[in-house]
């Protein structure tokens, strides 16, 4: 799960890199799954983290 997360990140802040780049509606929509991935990236990392921890 650490992997995904870590990867979705990396596409989410690239996508945004590159809707910034895009002209009009087509920029506006990769911004916008660009942030999804940012944001299903910090919660695959969440709930990986409370999935290890309460494994003590």
């Amino acid at each position: 799960m650490k992997a995904v997360g870590i990867l979705l990140i990396i596409l989410g802040v690239l996508g945004i890199a590159i809707g910034l780049m895009m002209f009009g509606d087509i920029g506006i929509a990769c911004i916008v799954g660009a942030l999804d991935a940012l944001l299903s990236g910090f919660g695959f990392l969440s709930v990986n983290n409370k999935l290890n921890g309460s494994k003590s």
